[in-house]
C-alpha cells in the first residue's frame, strides 16, 4: 500500500513555536491559548496580517528545527514500514516566505524530515519519497502520480479537489476539531489512524 501524508500541521504541529515566537515578540498577551490558529486569529483581529505573514516564514524557515512531531505520528509510519508499505510526503509549500527574509523553507522542511523521521536509526521514507509542490494543484498532481492508495491532509480543501484521484482515500486529519461532520474520514489523533488502514 502507497499511504502519501501532508506535511505542515498533519506530521508537524506548530502550535508551540508559534505562541513562543508570538510571546517572545510580545506580539499577544498572555491569556491567549497556546495554538497556532488562536496566534493567527488574535493578530488579524488587532490589524496584525503582516507580523503574522513575517512569523510563518520564521517559523517554516529559520527556526522550523524547534517543530515538534505530532504524537503517534512517528509510531505510525514505523508499524507502516514494518508492515511493507510505501510512505510519501506529498506537501504543498512555497520555495521562500511572502514576506521577511528569504529563507529556503523546503531545505529547512528537509533538514526537519532527516532529523526527526527516524526510528532505531532507520529513516523511515525512501529517498525520492518527499515531495514540495509549488501549488495546490501540482500536489494534486503528484498524488496522482505517485498512485497513493490512502491521503492524509489537515485541509479538507485539498481532499474535496475536483482534480483528487478518485481511487485515493481519504483521511482529513483534525487534530483541533475544526471539521467535525465533514464528508471525509475524521482523525484526531495519529492513534486513530493505525486500526482504519491496517
Amino acid at each position: 500500500m502507497r499511504i502519501g501524508i501532508d506535511f505542515d500541521n498533519t506530521i508537524v504541529s506548530y502550535d508551540d513555536l508559534f505562541h513562543l515566537i508570538a510571546t517572545e515578540k510580545k506580539l499577544i498577551p498572555s491569556n491567549i491559548d497556546k495554538n497556532k490558529l488562536s496566534v493567527r486569529n488574535y493578530l488579524r483581529s488587532t490589524g496584525r496580517e503582516d507580523e503574522w505573514t513575517r512569523m510563518q516564514g520564521e517559523v517554516y524557515g529559520l527556526r522550523m528545527s524547534e517543530a515538534k512531531i505530532y504524537p503517534g505520528a512517528l509510531e505510525f509510519m514505523f508499524a507502516a514500514r514494518s508492515q511493507g508499505h510505501e510512505l510519501f510526503i506529498i506537501s504543498h509549500k512555497t520555495k521562500t516566505p511572502f514576506m521577511g527574509p528569504p529563507y529556503d523553507l523546503h531545505e529547512a522542511a528537509q533538514a526537519w524530515v532527516s532529523s526527526n523521521l527516524r526510528c532505531s536509526n532507520e529513516f523511515l521514507f525512501d529517498a525520492g519519497h518527499l515531495f514540495y509542490e509549488l501549488t495546490k494543484e501540482a500536489k494534486i498532481d503528484r498524488i496522482s502520480e505517485v498512485g497513493c492508495d490512502i491521503f492524509i491532509d489537515d485541509l479538507p480543501e485539498i481532499l474535496a479537489m475536483d482534480s483528487f484521484p478518485i481511487n485515493t482515500r481519504k483521511i482529513l486529519f483534525d487534530a483541533d476539531g475544526h471539521h467535525q461532520g465533514s464528508a471525509f474520514e475524521n482523525i484526531s489523533s495519529w492513534n486513530e489512524l493505525g486500526p482504519l488502514v491496517f
